[in-house]
């Protein structure tokens, strides 16, 4: 049997390892740094994850998505604040309030296309933002310090770096394989066959407004996740972590990783947080230099990192 591997897979496949064992070396060289900033770079490939699933697969152009982190953490923080610190409390709640804000937004914004449905969900992020802002009692624009990650029953505890990475780890993977099972469903053929033609799918007699509705849903559910998850990493919240600009960073991750591809967010994370980092040692306008990369990506590889490995010649066969 003739086996092909070219060098998208392997590619694929080394970095799904290395972030398995990246912990080991971590340990090893004593580097909790790496550990760190890899535990951050996992937390936005499942928040660029969620987004893709409306934007790569559904056309839905959200400049909004930033939100769900916002509430995501900040029902983790205020929770915590008032006393609450269970995680089986803290993170339903979470998922819940992303779910409702999703459930809102997609109602009123999927009745719209093209750059009126951007506004809409641009203006709802913006007014989580202020509304957030305004809150003196969770700190305003000074954000909100959380002293105490969420608690579970041991031996999972998310004090400890490894198995916080982990438990990250598992989510984002897990989410992964959640998001192609569904794109690959009957559910997500409908969801792209709306992308293509909406009116030939509702003629054949798809009710496309509400399969994309709930597609909106679990997109925002999903990131709501990444944002439990953030505020646990950053022990803080603030209002920043909603501006429009952060919904941006995610668009930009999945247009350098791969647009509708089910591992591009976490190949486009990896990428832009690694070239941000190791730039930003060199020079304080990194900016600079990252944007005609990203210029070059858009240019010359329509599809992203990940299209633009896959349209390599095969390199090994077994």
């Amino acid at each position: 049997m003739m086996t092909t591997i070219n060098v998208r897979n392997l590619v694929v496949v080394g970095l799904l390892v290395v972030l398995l064992l990246l912990p080991v070396y971590a340990q090893i060289g004593a580097n909790s740094f790496v550990l760190t900033l890899f535990t951050r770079i996992i937390i936005l490939a499942l928040a660029a994850t969620s987004l893709n699933l409306i934007i790569g697969y559904g056309g839905m152009m959200s400049f909004g998505h930033a939100a769900y982190l916002g509430i995501g953490g900040y029902a983790v923080g205020m929770l915590a604040h008032e006393g609450f610190l269970s995680g089986f409390v803290q993170w339903p709640v979470a998922l819940a309030a992303c779910a409702l804000f999703a459930l809102v937004i997609g109602a009123l914004s999927l009745r719209t296309r093209g750059v009126y449905f951007i506004m809409i969900t641009l203006a709802f992020a913006q007014m989580a933002y202020y509304v957030v802002a305004g809150i003196a009692r969770y700190g305003g624009d000074d954000g909100l310090t959380i002293y105490r990650r969420s608690q579970f029953v041991a031996p999972l505890d998310l004090s400890n770096k490894m198995q916080f990475y982990y438990l990250c780890l598992t989510l984002l993977y897990g989410s992964i394989y959640m998001v192609w099972r569904l794109v690959n469903s009957r559910f997500g053929m409908v969801i792209q066959g709306s992308r293509s033609n909406d009116l030939r799918m509702r003629a054949i007699g798809f009710p496309t407004y509400r399969y994309r509705l709930v597609c909106f849903v679990i997109s925002g559910t999903l990131c709501g996740l990444a944002g439990a998850l953030l505020a646990n990493y950053t022990e803080f919240i603030s209002p920043g972590i909603m501006y429009w600009t952060r919904s941006g960073d995610l668009i930009i991750m999945i247009v350098l990783g791969g647009m509708g591809s089910t591992v591009g967010p976490l190949i486009g994370a990896v990428a832009l947080l690694l070239l941000e980092e190791i730039l930003s040692r060199f020079t304080e306008y990194w900016q600079i230099i990252l944007g005609p990369l990203l210029l070059l990506v858009v240019l010359f590889a329509r599809g992203g990192i990940d299209g633009w490995m896959a349209q390599l010649s095969p390199k090994v066969s077994s």
